[in-house]
């Protein structure tokens, strides 16, 4: 039996990245609102889900399909789900297992924006207890209203480590699963559902797309959980399918009532920059490292990156993710106006709200990205009145560096 392929290898040559009808060496793009059929006996059977087809592309389309079969491919998932955005991701597959009264236990340090979802659910009578992602904190908040167990792989933009194995384990014991949002990890630092994540959750906008043309979302499910229908009434009118049960409601009931569904022309694009995730996350975790080496040795400046000597996750970056720290750095400068000078000294890197793209993007989260949370929250996430937030890109590490230093001692 031959040697499976290595990462890049995979991604070109998987299953999943060929065989397409008229042998083209990409997805053709299906930009299409719905697809006619012969008969009215035939839509019905597609409807009816009794035969294979596409009707409405609210409902189905040959090029999303194809996008999340090659992400569900990568993950190592049983089917993924694509999404109009990462925050329609997190959201339809909290809603997918969660009713009012029912409880979620999230991490602390999360994007703002997921932060405010949690917010508008409780309107709706879903609750979020928030807490440090540990066995010994997460085990005892764990009781018969708790539905799922949410947390970032790589918290953006804290860079908390989620112990996903021994999360994971507690969680189960107790009948839950773990959703976890692997956005700023990829499949090319981990592969969360191999270490017991149940639920897998990105924002393909950022490092899947890689260059900022389209923003997406993808849900992939792992297919291991064994749901207890009592307990996750939300999914009990789908309980003959047993663990694909999560799948069905979503693609069949709230993904597409919601109408969140990825357009073809996004999930295209984001096929395309699929194709080169291996070799930028490799040169983004490069340079990202670099550059906070350099920040590192600057008077008034506390770098926050994985790799870095001393960082409290340093050890689970080694553990999870080969080494490497991921492409999200930030540091705190002192005040606020030293941070926004820093900023627009600036040449090369965009003032942007976007992670994971080809260039580098640099933002003051506490002024935009956490807007509508609490000093605590936002303080929780690692985010202060002078952090800044840089989303290394691929430019060449020695004009980054100068660009960075440059500013900082301007400022």
């Amino acid at each position: 039996m031959g040697q499976e392929p290595d990462f890049d290898t995979f991604l070109l040559h998987g299953r999943t990245s060929k065989g397409f009808a008229q042998r083209e060496i990409l997805p053709p793009i299906s930009q299409v609102t719905a697809y006619q059929y012969p008969s009215m006996e035939e839509l019905a059977k597609v409807f009816a889900h009794k035969q294979m087809g596409y009707a409405y592309t609210r409902i189905g389309n040959p090029s999303v399909a194809v996008f999340e079969q090659r992400i569900n491919e990568l993950e190592g998932g049983a089917g993924a789900l694509a999404c109009s955005s990462g925050m329609a991701a997190v959201s339809a597959a909290l809603l997918a297992v969660c009713q009012s009264g029912d409880e979620i236990i999230a991490g602390r340090g999360l994007y703002g924006g997921t932060i405010d979802l949690f917010h508008d659910l409780e309107k709706y009578g879903i609750r979020t207890v928030f807490t440090e992602l540990v066995p010994e904190k997460v085990a005892p908040l764990i009781n018969e209203r708790t539905r799922v167990v949410f947390g970032e792989f790589i918290s953006n933009p804290s860079l908390a480590v989620l112990d996903v194995e021994g999360v994971a384990s507690v969680a189960h014991q107790a009948g839950i699963p773990l959703f976890v949002d692997a956005t700023t990890v990829t499949p090319f630092l981990a592969r969360p559902l191999s270490l017991g994540a149940d639920v897998v959750i990105h924002s393909t906008s950022k490092y899947i797309n890689g260059g900022g043309n389209s923003i997406g979302g993808v849900i992939v499910d792992g297919g291991h959980f064994s749901w207890d229908f009592d307990r996750h009434a939300s999914l009990g009118e789908f309980r003959r399918f047993g663990r694909g049960a999560f799948l069905v409601r979503l693609r069949a009931d709230l993904w597409k009532n919601l109408g969140c569904c990825i357009a073809p022309m996004n999930a295209f694009l984001s096929c395309v920059g699929l194709d080169t995730l291996g070799l930028r996350m490799e040169r983004i975790c490069a340079n990202a490292s670099a550059l906070a080496q350099a920040l590192s040795g600057e008077d008034g400046i506390r770098v926050n990156y994985l790799t870095l000597e001393g960082h409290p996750y340093r050890e689970s970056a080694m553990k999870y993710f080969r080494g490497q720290g991921g492409g999200i750095l930030t540091f705190r400068a002192g005040s606020r106006e030293r941070a926004f000078r820093i900023i627009d000294s600036l040449k090369y890197a965009l003032i942007a709200s976007n992670i994971g793209d080809l260039r580098t993007l640099v933002i003051h989260p506490a002024s935009t990205l956490y807007l509508r949370t609490s000093t605590e929250e936002m303080n929780q996430a690692g985010v202060y009145d002078d952090t800044v937030r840089v989303s290394v890109g691929i430019e060449d590490s020695g004009d980054l560096i100068r660009d960075f230093l440059d500013a900082v001692r301007k400022a």
